[in-house]
């Protein structure tokens, strides 16, 4: 153990820098630095030795080479109590170099900006991420800062260790260092793929950015963590919370998928979700009456469940709500006079999303044992692809209500039963093992509401393996069904169709949701 003596100091986020620098200073602490954090320090009137100077070589190829040089990094790598390292040091005139104070050439921000493609290649940090690996290899002997965060965390240390840290959090800040640098280098390879149009590279990284720790996952006996893979573009992960307490591991899932849903829609949208999958899901002229027709499918799963819209909310709207009570509602923005209205609900969690981007503009991956699934968001369309198999068509009105089945279908789990009229859901039957299990709780979930199903429309996930749904449809007054089609029964499915004046359409497209 020894105390720091000489620190290399390179940064493009200047957060805390003065304050950090200027302890070290005072610690008796020799700083090496380069070029923009140099200048920063020197401006504070902080004693800087350039890199160039303690290495005796300048810095070439404007700037892209400046700390990859023996003295850096012999002076980062060298193990202390190695006397080979010793004597190789004290051979070529290398000083020890014991704290590293780095982050990283802003390529994240660079790309979200929409800069060019040079400019982003010049954002990409090389001198950078070797300095932080060499020195958290090295972590025995060097200390490495990645986050302005940390710095108070390693000062009071120093100050209680006489300038040192201690080897317990040299290694959680090793830890870090390799987290970031992995991080960085996803968000470079992810841009390149990008640019590339490679959906999917032999080697796939992904990283994230913790936003939440969580008091638990989806159960309480279950550690979890909220973390953000592209904090660039308008999605949940960005979400402001405007109001309401922190928000749970189930909360955050359920909201996602009510996002999801309601991002389908151009006109104004409302869905209610509960455990992930749609208890109400309706469109309007306007958001409020959109509301009221997603409130009507099932009230009662709607009391404690997530609620989302695609238009900004005014009292009018919260006012709508009435004594409903929300876990979370997820809106693109909310006035003045709506969050007054809603601070009255104390357990709401109020989150403003901005901008709601289209359907298939983000690629999704799942865990499994052993490693994950990896794809496209789900944004196929389907209404110029359609079919009419029955005898009888559906008309204009009834097509407009398939479709729109057909789409909340899609963000429910599979098997999966939509009935709808009137561009709002009536009854939805969700994840069972058998079709006409689902089909026989939305009819239930319809009747239970108080809702009629004669006249209405059905939307199935995937195509009908026996006519046994057709005639429960039958049964319940179902004018028009829509679905894939592809089953080796399909002219006995048509023919039940046919049998009971059932208009049906097929797709030629599943929406499995699993």
């Amino acid at each position: 153990m020894t105390a720091i003596v000489r620190a290399l100091i390179s940064v493009s986020d200047k957060t805390g820098l003065a304050e950090f620098a200027s302890f070290l200073h005072g610690s008796g602490i020799e700083i090496l630095s380069t070029g923009g954090t140099a200048m920063a320090l020197r401006d504070a009137g902080i004693p800087v030795v350039e890199v160039s100077g303690h290495t005796g070589f300048p810095e070439i190829m404007d700037g892209r080479v400046k700390t990859l040089y023996p003295k850096i990094h012999g002076g980062i790598l060298a193990v202390r109590d190695n006397p080979m390292h010793v004597k190789a040091m004290q051979d070529h005139g290398i000083a020890p170099i014991d704290l590293v104070v780095i982050n990283l050439y802003p390529f994240e921000a660079t790309v979200a900006k929409g800069a060019d493609f040079d400019t982003c290649i010049e954002n990409i940090d090389i001198g950078g991420p070797s300095l932080i690996r060499g020195a958290a290899k090295n972590h025995a002997f060097v200390t490495v800062v990645v986050d302005p965060a940390d710095y108070v965390a390693v000062m009071q240390e120093m100050k209680a260790g006489q300038g040192e840290t201690t080897p317990l959090t040299r290694r959680k800040l090793a830890a870090k260092a390799y987290s970031r640098t992995a991080a960085y280098d996803a968000a470079i390879s992810g841009w390149f793929n990008r640019k590339n149009q490679t959906l999917f590279p032999q080697f796939l990284t992904i990283g994230g950015t913790l936003k939440q720790a969580l008091h638990y996952g989806e159960n309480p006996h279950q550690k979890g963590a909220f973390y953000v893979t592209d904090s660039t573009s308008p999605s949940l992960a960005t979400a402001r919370q405007a109001q309401g307490a922190e928000l749970s591991y189930n909360n955050l899932n359920d909201a996602s998928a009510a996002y999801e849903l309601v991002r389908e829609f151009e006109a104004p949208a409302v869905a209610i979700i509960k455990h992930a999958n749609p208890c109400g899901v309706a469109i309007g002229r306007t958001i409020t009456e959109a509301f009221k027709k997603a409130l009507a499918c099932d009230p009662v799963s709607a009391y404690g469940g997530i609620l989302a819209v695609n238009r900004p909310i005014d009292q009018g709207f919260c006012e709508a709500l009435g004594k409903l009570f929300l876990e979370v509602m997820i809106v693109p923005d909310a006035n003045d006079a709506a969050k007054t209205a809603l601070s009255a609900k104390k357990k709401l969690k109020l989150l403003l999303t901005g901008d709601m981007p289209p359907p298939g503009s983000q690629m999704t991956f799942k865990a499994i044992s052993g490693g994950f699934l990896y794809q496209q968001e789900d944004a196929e369309t389907i209404a110029n692809d359609l079919k009419v198999v029955t005898k009888k068509g559906p008309d204009n009105a009834q097509m407009d209500d398939l479709l729109f089945a057909f789409m909340v279908a899609k963000h429910v789990k599979s098997n999966t039963i939509v009935l709808a009229r009137q561009s709002a859901t009536i009854g939805i039957g969700a994840g069972q093992m058998s079709r006409i299990d689902s089909t026989r709780i939305a009819c239930w979930k319809a009747r239970e509401a108080g809702l009629d199903t004669q006249g209405a429309v059905l939307a199935s996930d995937a195509f009908f393996p026996f006519p046994d749904n057709v005639e429960m449809a039958a049964e319940a007054g179902i004018a028009a069904i829509i679905q894939p089609g592809g089953s080796i029964r399909d002219e006995e499915v048509i023919a039940a169709a046919d049998k009971h004046g059932i208009a049906m359409v097929f797709t030629g497209v599943r929406h499995f949701r699993h």
